[in-house]
């Protein structure tokens, strides 16, 4: 976060920690706003690789999960960075600008994923660098956010994954329960973006946005989850974040024999579960249907719900959800009820 934008946070109101922005002085209202009204969110805790050279995109393609050559100035996508057993060393939305790519993930996650991206390197003619605070980013959501996205810059994407640029300013579509959007510009460009939308949208902290991708389905790989689970687990492929026919990758083979040759044995859910300690993603779960002392899941991602409670996504044996109790700890844990995703499963296999 650059001076000039956290002085200008502050002055907004912004209680700010280790670059992240905890709340705007009513983390409660905060919290509830989220699920019904119009919000902006500082993103400042969320990192910026930053890929570019002329061999970028051949680079990224023999890395990434998703098919490269489909992100344009125009559309953006999800995807995931695998171990070659095809296990997501991290995940996050690449887009595309003045040339460069980058890829949007947490902050926490980005050195780790740098510095093993840099190892591939070898000739290709490209440069990774971070590039988190070279661009102001942050994020809309509302009912009415189409419209007041469209007053403040002319036009907006019109579906999820779609890019616009408006001058210096770039706005993502982004998955949400309501329209969403990520955007990212200089720093001048952004303090008048903000100030125009902050006239109908109630500024909020990191905790209630991320509460937005539980709700949309969408998991985020932490540190404590590196290598937990294969893209399919936690519904990537759902969400358009694996390309099955742009050839070979890091991790392409187990990933394939997934989806093609295999049976999913878990996949991520949404669920709600009442503890007055918060779930921390990796978190195990735990069912009278396994073993004693055998794991039936593991939490993605864990966010306070405004009733109570904590709203989450948790990777959990199919089995176990369609038969027996799911508990969060141990097997006298509190238990996890199972929510609706906004999105439908595959079709069960004949």
């Amino acid at each position: 976060m650059t001076p000039e934008w956290k002085e200008f946070l502050v002055n907004a109101g912004a209680e700010i920690q280790d670059d992240c922005v905890t709340n705007f002085g009513n983390p409660d209202l905060e919290l509830r706003v989220v699920t019904t009204g119009n919000v902006i969110a500082d993103l400042s805790h969320m990192g910026l690789l930053c890929i570019r050279g002329e061999d970028a995109q051949s680079f990224l393609q023999g890395q990434l999960t998703n098919d490269v050559r489909a992100v344009s100035e125009t559309r953006s996508q999800l995807t995931a960075y695998c171990s070659p057993k095809g296990r997501m060393l991290a995940n996050g939305r690449l887009f595309l600008r003045d040339g460069a790519y980058y890829l949007r993930q947490p902050r926490e996650m980005l050195d780790a994923i740098l510095k093993r991206l840099r190892l591939f390197v070898l000739r290709a003619r490209v440069t990774l660098e971070d590039a988190t605070d070279s661009l102001v980013h942050f994020g809309l959501s509302g009912p009415t956010a189409e419209a007041e996205l469209q007053n403040a810059l002319g036009a907006i994407p019109d579906a999820v994954d779609a890019v616009i640029r408006c001058g210096e300013v770039t706005a993502i579509r982004i998955h949400g329960p309501r329209p969403r959007f990520e955007l990212y510009g200089p720093v001048d460009e952004m303090k008048r973006l903000w100030t125009a939308l902050d006239v109908q949208g109630v500024p909020i902290g990191a905790t209630p946005w991320a509460l937005l991708d539980i709700l949309a389905g969408v998991p985020t790989v932490y540190p404590e989850t590196v290598e937990a689970f294969v893209p399919q687990m936690v519904n990537l492929q759902l969400l358009n974040g694996v390309s099955f026919n742009k050839g070979c990758y890091t991790g392409q083979e187990v990933i394939a024999r997934t989806q093609f040759l295999g049976k999913l044995k878990r996949r991520m859910y949404r669920a709600h579960v009442d503890t007055g300690t918060a779930p921390k993603p990796g978190d195990e779960l735990y069912s009278p249907a396994t073993e004693p002392g055998q794991s039936a899941g593991r939490i993605v991602d864990a966010k306070p719900w405004p009733d109570g409670g904590f709203e989450v996504l948790a990777v959990v044996q199919i089995a176990n959800v369609e038969t027996t109790a799911v508990r969060l700890g141990g097997p006298e844990g509190p238990e996890l009820h199972f929510g609706e995703l906004p999105y439908a499963f595959e079709p069960p296999e004949a």
